[in-house]
């Protein structure tokens, strides 16, 4: 049965070669999103509790980060980088992840989480272009992969440019 729990530090050497095997045959990926991860787990912009693992059969067969970002003054979330070992793909473990996250997003307090991905994936979990909330991408990128999900109602609009932690490199 698959468990969604939050990864230690005992989880990195095994988090860091299912990022790496998830993304070698990723459709757009930059080869180093292990090593990312790696940089933002020692950022401020780093949340724990929003660093989670899915283990089944006592392995970690997936990955999730969602880090802190800024639009304008608000403090919200950047979804990053979201892995399954290519075996496990397909299963809806990606989706248990992110749901759990979300979830915790929320009791956090986060109004926001933005994705930079596939169309065809993360509309299936409420993401809708950004752009139809007033968040700006701060790079050139289709409307349609540049994504955010309200996570929590405010009558606050939060609105404007996307700035990534430094450790994206944009």
């Amino acid at each position: 049965m698959l468990e969604i729990r939050q990864e230690n530090k005992k989880d990195y050497a095994e988090v860091y070669n299912v990022i790496k095997k998830a993304f070698m045959s990723a459709e757009h990926c930059d080869g180093n999103e292990q090593d990312l991860v790696v940089n933002l787990r020692e950022s401020n912009n780093f949340i724990p509790e929003l660093s989670l693992v899915a283990i089944d059969d006592n392995k970690i067969v997936g990955y999730i980060l969602f880090t802190k970002i800024r639009i304008g003054k608000y403090e919200e979330l950047a979804l990053a980088p979201l892995a399954v070992l290519p075996e496990y793909q397909k299963q809806g473990i990606g989706k248990k992840l992110i749901e759990e996250g979300h979830k915790k997003a929320k009791k956090l307090g986060y109004q926001y989480s933005i994705v930079l991905g596939s169309e065809r994936y993360y509309p299936k979990l409420g993401y809708v272009p950004a752009s139809q909330y007033g968040i700006k991408a701060p790079f050139e990128v289709p409307n349609e992969n540049f994504m955010a999900i309200e996570l929590n109602n405010t009558d606050v609009e939060i609105t404007g440019v996307v700035e990534y932690a430094k450790e994206f490199g944009i």
